[in-house]
């Protein structure tokens, strides 16, 4: 074999050796089958035949979990979805200890967030999503540690409730705003019976203050015609007036 043919030969071997990491890749050597090293990003050299590569992306992802029927503490059927977010801190861990880290890590998280809405009512899962999910990304987070993965957070997107349950809470809320009506109601009436008891007493405490708030409403009503109002009249004003026409009526003589 002449000296051309050795080094066109080393050539090809080195075309086919080598390999490119990108920057947001680690590549998992393995020599004779065996865990050697992390390659970083760059072009890197794998002999053939007796090395191997597999190529690990280490930026964050995200991960739409389906929705899961659960049926919660209450015995409620819902449907619940979320997202999870993580990223892969050590690439050996990630290939070596579990087959596909990816499918795993969202059948993890679907058992997971099945688990935990069943250990809760409905009305806590509603007003404690945050606290839900921060449980979820507690357990996740325990059982993918072994795997090189580090759980970002996990965020509960959607609580889809049957349509008799909507009605029911539907109900339930109407049930809650119209006592809260009444009570205001009842609140106001009390408020402006107070108030009138005062303005009785304050009347009661001056002499004629009665007939002249009694002129007074006589006078804001008779401003409209269309109205034909019977007022009682006190005897006592009737006397005052009575006494003020034969007063009247001696001046005139």
């Amino acid at each position: 074999m002449s000296i051309f043919s050795i080094a066109v030969l080393i050539i090809v071997v080195l075309l086919v050796s080598i390999r490119e990491i990108k920057e947001y890749e680690r590549g998992i050597k393995f020599t004779m089958g065996r865990y050697s090293s992390i390659m970083q990003p760059g072009w890197r050299l794998v002999i053939p035949v007796f090395q191997s590569m597999q190529k690990v992306d280490m930026r964050l992802k995200a991960v739409d979990v389906p929705h899961q029927e659960a049926i919660t503490k209450d015995n409620v059927s819902i449907n619940i979805n979320a997202v999870i977010y993580y990223k892969v801190i050590d690439a050996a861990k990630s290939i070596i200890a579990v087959e596909n880290f990816y499918y795993a890590t969202s059948q993890l998280a679907q058992t997971t967030m099945r688990n935990v809405a069943g250990e809760v009512t409905l009305d806590h899962l509603l007003e404690n999503r945050v606290e839900t999910a921060n449980k979820i990304q507690v357990i996740v987070e325990k059982a993918v540690d072994s795997w090189g993965i580090e759980v970002i957070s996990v965020e509960l997107k959607d609580i889809v409730l049957p349509t008799d349950m909507k009605r029911t809470i539907a109900k339930e809320a109407e049930a809650e705003r119209e006592k809260r009506a009444i009570i205001i109601r009842a609140e106001a009436e009390l408020s402006s019976a107070e108030n009138l008891v005062k303005a009785a007493n304050m009347l009661s405490q001056a002499p004629g203050s009665l007939h002249l708030r009694t002129l007074q409403s006589i006078n804001d009503i008779s401003s409209d015609q269309s109205n034909t109002t019977v007022w009682m009249v006190p005897v006592e004003a009737l006397r005052a007036l009575e006494g003020i026409k034969e007063y009247l009526d001696k001046a005139r003589a």
